[in-house]
Formats: C-alpha cells, sequence, structure tokens
C-alpha cells in the first residue's frame, strides 16, 4: 500500500495507480457482482495467468479494495469480495461499462 506521501499528486493518478490494470478492472469488474472463488475468477478472465491473478488480488487487498474471506473448512474455502472502498468505485466500472457501449455502438454505424 503506498503511504499519502508515495501517491501521486493527481487524484487520477492515484486512481490508475491503484485499479489501472487491466486485469485489476476486470477483478473489480466481477467482484461488483458477488464474491468469486480464486479458480472460478481464473477461469472466468480468459488469459490470465495464476501469478498475475494472485499478484492483483494482493495488491487489491493491501489497498483495501478488495477483502480475503478464508472460511475454516476442509479443504479450506477462500472468497474474495469488495470491501466498502472497493464498493464505492461501483459509480466509476459502471461508468466506464457505459461509455464503453456508447463507444463500440459508434463503431458499429
Amino acid at each position: 500500500m503506498l503511504t499519502k506521501e508515495e501517491m501521486p499528486a493527481c487524484p487520477v493518478a492515484t486512481t490508475v495507480s491503484l485499479i489501472g490494470s487491466k486485469w485489476k478492472l476486470l477483478i473489480l469488474r466481477n467482484l461488483l457482482a458477488r464474491p468469486w472463488r480464486f479458480n472460478e475468477m481464473r477461469k472466468d478472465l480468459h488469459g490470465i495467468s495464476q501469478k498475475v491473478l494472485t499478484d492483483s488480488l494482493r495488491s487489491l487487498e493491501e489497498d483495501g479494495i478488495v477483502v480475503r474471506t478464508v472460511y475454516p473448512e476442509v479443504p479450506p474455502k477462500v472468497e474474495y469480495s469488495l470491501s466498502e472502498l472497493g464498493e464505492s468505485m461501483r459509480p466509476i466500472i459502471q461508468a466506464m461499462e457505459e461509455w464503453g457501449k456508447a463507444y463500440k455502438a459508434t463503431k458499429e454505424k
């Protein structure tokens, strides 16, 4: 997690540094719908490697955007969900989705 001093001065740059990668955005898109287990997310995100998914989830967790819940079962069950901070990104992701749909519609004409 970046300290306040390490964060970019520009708020947009701060947001991009936290969620700006392709995979982090797609992980957030999935988690907006419901909690996910690691393997089901890996299967859903075509092309993501296990290492990149692990690193992305860890980073999002360290930044307070994702919550990792381990259930005391055998075998252990782990779920990832959005934290309250992560939920606050819902309008941002939805705006990106709406913009993407509108852009695609202009290219179909």
